[in-house]
């Protein structure tokens, strides 16, 4: 990823230099658009992706409640934030900056039993 974003802003710094506008090189701009175009078909449009979606909404649903239930339980920066703004808000920022990985580890913990963790993976 960060060689990817070096690239990019390389790219700008190179393209726009003593420039009106502000672009990329035309091989790293055609690049991203090759790497666009590859992330919505074989990602954002994929349809064993799009079928995961409701799975993924239930986990996050799942993890929304159980946080505003039990705040306290959300690392100390989000659940000391619950003094001045509202435990939705804080449980909702503490979930948006989870990681794939990382709510799914977090919902096998809370949701799964121990015993069944490990099987089919």
């Amino acid at each position: 990823h960060g060689e990817r974003i070096n690239s990019m802003v390389t790219s700008v710094i190179e393209a726009s230099t003593g420039k009106k506008d502000i672009k990329m090189t035309s091989e790293v701009g055609q690049a991203m658009d090759e790497l666009r175009n590859f992330l919505f078909e074989a990602v954002y449009r994929n349809p064993v992706a799009k079928g995961e979606e409701v799975k993924a909404r239930s986990m996050l649903a799942e993890l929304y409640d159980y946080y505003v239930l039990h705040p306290q339980e959300m690392p100390d920066v989000y659940y000391r934030n619950t003094e001045f703004e509202s435990v939705g808000r804080c449980v909702c920022d503490f979930i948006s900056g989870m990681t794939d990985r990382y709510a799914i580890d977090i919902y096998k913990k809370l949701f799964i039993p121990g015993v069944w963790q490990g099987i089919n993976e």
